[in-house]
């Protein structure tokens, strides 16, 4: 068993910093935002409680809903447009302050990438540092399914991108922070995992999360001392 002490000098020394993003690093579930544009955000909400709490394989639960909400290409942009996506408090101190140590900072999502670019572009984290799910659209922006190629697009999708991320950049040290149990799934390979519920709390993930924190400035304060 990790002591909490050692937890806390694991994340002052990591090489790389993973975050989720849907209530994580922004306040709002993307595909829950989106299923509101579509009009059917009530169906949509309650299978996104459902997957998010493990009880339904990932890529089957994105596929169902996705199936319901049927987002074309401009109703994507009209999301990002019309409806950006709240940046959770403190988040973008926290980034720039791992930036400003060398810490390679990552989004890892199994949400979709133009609206987690858009995210990453706020947070001045590349595009080459995103992984998550892209939508595919025909010639005249009907929807058109989802690349199920991507890793984040299944059950276990992030723990292979951190694995890849450890083969490619030879990462001695990645904490990954996230709210859900996908999030939870990815430690190992990561090296420490960190539960947040500043804006949602699954109590699956509060249970077994070995450090759990509601607030970012917490993880400030680590980097200060």
């Amino acid at each position: 068993m990790v002591s909490h002490s050692e937890l806390r000098k694991l994340f002052c020394s990591a090489d790389a910093v993973c975050f989720d993003v849907d209530s994580t690093v922004i306040r709002e579930e993307g595909i829950d935002e989106l299923a509101k544009i579509c009009g059917v955000a009530g169906a949509v909400s309650e299978m996104t409680k459902r997957a998010m709490g493990g009880a339904v394989p990932f890529r089957a639960a994105l596929s169902e809903r996705l199936a319901l909400i049927q987002p074309s290409r401009e109703q994507v942009q009209r999301l990002i447009a019309e409806h950006p996506p709240h940046l959770t408090p403190g988040i973008r101190e926290l980034v720039s302050r791992l930036q400003e140590r060398n810490v390679q900072v990552f989004l890892i999502s199994g949400g979709f990438r133009s609206i987690v670019e858009h995210v990453a572009s706020k947070l001045n984290i590349p595009s080459t540092n995103v992984f998550a799910n892209r939508l595919k659209f025909y010639f005249n922006g009907e929807y058109a399914g989802f690349d199920e190629t991507q890793p984040t697009a299944e059950s276990g999708g992030k723990g292979k991108v951190i694995k890849l991320l450890k083969e490619k950049f030879h990462f001695k040290r990645i904490v990954m922070i996230g709210d859900g149990a996908t999030d939870l799934e990815a430690c190992p390979p990561a090296d420490v995992f960190i539960g947040f519920g500043g804006n949602v709390i699954r109590q699956q993930v509060k249970e077994n999360a070995k450090w759990y924190i509601t607030d970012f400035v917490e993880l400030l304060g680590e980097l200060e001392e």
